[in-house]
């Protein structure tokens, strides 16, 4: 029987509905290979397809945060620890800004460094009007009154992690969920971090909606290559 979800493969429609449902609930490739009986080759070339397709879903339903609050923080993913280099963004670590507007999505975007420029090119490219902006208290946040938002710190080198509604808790779980998935691949090639970045990104904004469901509908009105 033709695979209405899935364009020239030798996959059973039942096979791949059993690899898309592990897929959904975020299990290892070998792992639902070892469950569905599918061939781990097979299995590691669906998740491929379907991270790609993650990606696609990600940038389509991406949009610029119009006002509001939004937390803005820097993170880097990569070796816990290299011999030799100490400092942020140590080693082969990989420097990603994280903007979440709080009661609403998350975005985040790999960049070259966690410099002034850099920083401000991203903000400025997703925060549209005025907004209030929390950061922590990075010197590359300077300026951002100056820009016309409003900016609120919360200094973590003095053990401040929140004063009210003065925050960052937002977009640090938004971390914490992303390097603990990634964890869980036992490493990341470099040249594969962009996809599961931004697979990351696609789970956390819809973490709340059944992800098979959405993916099943997906896939059957846009059948993967």
């Amino acid at each position: 029987m033709r695979n209405k979800y899935l364009r020239r493969a030798r996959v059973l429609e039942r096979d791949f509905r059993a690899v898309l449902r592990c897929f959904a609930h975020d299990l290892p490739a070998l792992t639902a290979a070892k469950m569905c009986g599918v061939n781990k080759n097979t299995t590691h070339r669906l998740y491929g397809l379907l991270r790609q397709r993650m990606v696609a879903l990600a940038e389509a339903e991406a949009r610029p945060f119009v006002g509001g609050i939004v937390e803005i923080d820097e993170s880097y993913f990569g070796p816990r620890r290299v011999r030799g280099k100490r400092g942020r963004g140590a080693g082969r670590k990989i420097p990603v800004i994280g903007l979440l507007k709080r009661a609403g999505k998350g975005f985040a975007q790999i960049v070259p460094n966690c410099s002034k420029t850099e920083l401000l090119r991203v903000v400025h490219g997703q925060v549209k009007g005025p907004a209030t902006i929390h950061t922590d208290g990075w010197k590359a946040y300077d300026g951002l009154v100056w820009d016309g938002f409003k900016h609120h710190r919360v200094h973590h080198h003095e053990n401040e992690f929140a004063r009210g509604k003065r925050h960052i808790n937002g977009i640090e779980s938004f971390w914490s969920f992303a390097k603990t998935r990634l964890a869980k691949q036992r490493g990341v090639r470099a040249d594969k971090f962009p996809l599961h970045h931004k697979e990351s990104e696609w789970r956390w904004n819809d973490r709340r909606d059944n992800l098979y469901s959405l993916l099943l509908k997906e896939t059957r009105s846009y059948p993967l290559n």
